[in-house]
């Protein structure tokens, strides 16, 4: 058996981690209901050395993952006195509650960044004023955040799994993340780097405040001998856990300012943990002040445990996570692992001053999608999952009571043996779409947290995989047309008519075959600009690669239209459309190389500004 065989083999009959772990249940039997999860904070640095070390003991050989895993806020007004023209924000799940993405705008300027470089467009006389080199040696794409005339730039340094070449095993790896305030006043200006250990799950900013959340692990390395026996390998793992340090479980930071570094630890007293934890993984949540002077550490609050998705409304933030360290046995006779079938949440509350506070957890069966898989509504948490199980979906209703989300009602056995796709809520209303081989689109009544139901089903071929509202009751879904055997064909939008919860209906729709969308993904590509009425996405089929304008007009998709990403002087060196903005009557579609300028009406090309 080889060493990676038998780390998941001896993971799957281990007891969850934690202090107050209890074994797995017997291999036939039926599985004890999790209880609600509780956060308590550590006693001293020596118990939390302790218990990340027990916990670390049992989960160490599990590979942990990096998942990374829409009424925008616009018309937004400037800050400075001169009035800026009404513009679009970035597309988002909360009305002022602003997400990172790769553009922002104030209305004045365009502020992108691509290829590690941060470059401002001026709206008004449609030229590149400013260019910096952010220096930055990010996993992935960075993004940015924007409050008057700064912005707060997030690289992700986290990286993924770390396949070393003398190894057989795979080692999650725990780089270090970068997030830069810079000064937009003149030219671009570097003012603070903040550098720490961890990879950048995702933020959120609600006035000129960002939270930023950053998971790490332990920067211990497990020995590799080859591959020798099972419990050799468990006792050199021990070994090596036993020895190290708390430190290597506490992230470290350093902050530059004007040429001067400072350093810094998390402190242990910041730390909290819920019942079990897999000692592999710890978040915490930094808060920065985008008109500050300079970067501080964030005023860390810290949690052992994982998380992938991040949720944020004006006054509270949700962090969820798929229990992916969890690995129970299945009761067959293949080897084989059953996926772990529940979602931990924690919730943050979001003081107007002050640091944000640990408050409540919980735990609800299945996994979620992303972040629009939740929703809080008039005091309560709505949560949308699919069970590994089954392959059925099911929404609950979740209450704070006592620092525990306690479930108060649920409406489950939604599109059996299928997945969720996409998922809103509006207010007392929900809509969930599953598919296999053909979409249902349920609507919800959720007016009553203990009685939440189903009113209404829509079956369609294709699937949505983004529900963008357009004014009152109606949804576009974003998402392919499918054959009779589900099979993808192509980009298709779909207008919804969602006026009668008991009979949603579907009013038009607009297929590019071939065609895929960064939309289906990533909402923050969707432009949706109600003063027109218009839509517009990134669309790509064999023919061109460019932008799908729209307008919805009544039960109707109109003046539907193919915008090239560039003139085609420059076409082939643009790369693909990414974000639309609008500015005043401007329709802005930006690329890596450059932005196209065109009228927001009429959709005439008025310039092309290149990024240099």
């Amino acid at each position: 058996m080889s060493r990676r065989s038998w780390l998941w083999s001896a993971l799957a009959v281990l007891p969850l981690a934690g202090c107050t772990a209890s074994a797995a249940p017997a291999p036939g039997s039926s599985p004890v209901p999790a209880p609600p999860l509780k956060l308590v904070a550590f006693d001293s640095c020596a118990q939390l050395e302790k218990e990340l070390r027990a916990a670390t003991e049992l989960s160490s050989t599990a590979e942990t993952g990096s998942a990374r895993l829409a009424v925008p806020d616009n018309a937004r007004a400037a800050d400075s006195a001169a009035p800026a023209p009404a513009y679009s924000g970035t597309n988002v799940h909360e009305v002022g509650v602003d997400e990172p993405d790769i553009v922002k705008t104030d209305g004045r300027r365009i502020v992108t960044i691509s290829g590690g470089e941060l470059r401002v467009v001026d709206t008004a006389t449609r030229t590149q004023t400013g260019r910096l080199d952010l220096g930055v040696q990010a996993f992935g794409e960075p993004t940015l955040l924007l409050a008057g005339n700064r912005a707060l730039v997030l690289a992700d340094g986290g990286g993924g799994p770390a396949l070393r070449e003398d190894a057989r095993i795979i080692r999650p790896s725990n780089g270090r993340s970068e997030v830069l305030l810079v000064d937009l006043s003149g030219a671009p200006k570097l003012i603070s780097r903040y550098r720490g250990d961890g990879r950048i799950v995702d933020a959120r900013q609600t006035g000129s405040v960002a939270r930023v959340v950053i998971s790490s692990g332990p920067t211990f390395q497990l020995p590799f001998r080859g591959v020798p026996e099972p419990e050799n390998v468990m006792q050199d793992d021990k070994n090596t856990i036993v020895n190290t340090p708390v430190d290597s479980w506490l992230p470290d930071w350093e902050i530059t300012t004007g040429g001067r570094t400072t350093k810094g630890q998390l402190d242990c007293e910041a730390v909290s943990r819920p019942d079990s934890f897999s000692g592999m993984t710890m978040l915490r949540l930094l808060s920065f002040d985008l008109n500050a002077a300079a970067l501080g550490a964030g005023d860390p609050v810290a949690v052992v445990a994982d998380g992938d998705t991040v949720y944020g409304t004006a006054d509270s933030l949700y962090i969820a996570n798929n229990e992916s360290w969890r690995f129970n046995a299945a009761a067959t006779d293949t080897n084989r692992f059953a996926p772990p079938d529940g979602t931990n949440i924690y919730r943050f509350s979001l003081p107007p001053i002050g640091k944000p506070a640990y408050v409540a957890s919980g735990t609800v069966p299945g996994r979620l999608l992303n972040q629009y898989s939740m929703s809080e509504w008039d005091g309560h948490l709505r949560v949308a999952t699919t069970s590994w199980k089954d392959d059925a979906s099911a929404v609950r209703v979740l209450d704070d009571r006592g620092g525990k989300l306690v479930e108060v009602g649920s409406v489950e056995g939604l599109g059996k043996g299928e997945r969720i796709y996409s998922v809103r809520f509006i207010g007392p209303r929900g809509y969930v779409v599953t598919f296999r081989q053909t979409d249902p689109l349920y609507s919800l009544d959720l007016s009553d947290p203990a009685q939440p139901r189903v009113t209404g089903e829509l079956k369609i071929s294709g699937y949505s995989a983004h529900l963008q509202p357009v004014g009152a009751d109606r949804l576009i879904g974003i998402g392919q047309e499918a054959n009779a055997q589900g099979v993808p064909q192509g980009v298709q939008v779909s207008l919804f008519d969602v006026s009668d919860p008991a009979a949603p209906k579907r009013l038009d729709q607009h297929v590019v075959a071939g065609g895929q969308s960064e939309a289906e993904s990533d909402p923050h590509a969707v432009l949706w600009w109600p003063a027109t009425n218009l839509l517009v996405m990134p669309v790509a089929d064999a023919k061109t690669d460019g932008a799908l304008a729209l307008q919805v007009s009544g039960d109707k998709l109109r003046n539907v239209t193919r915008l090239a990403s560039a003139p085609v002087s420059v076409s082939s060196s643009a790369g693909p459309m990414r974000r639309a903005v609008v500015v005043g009557d401007v329709l802005w579609s930006v690329t890596s190389a450059g932005l196209l300028a065109t009228n927001a009406s009429t959709l005439d090309r008025i310039a092309w500004v290149d990024l240099k």
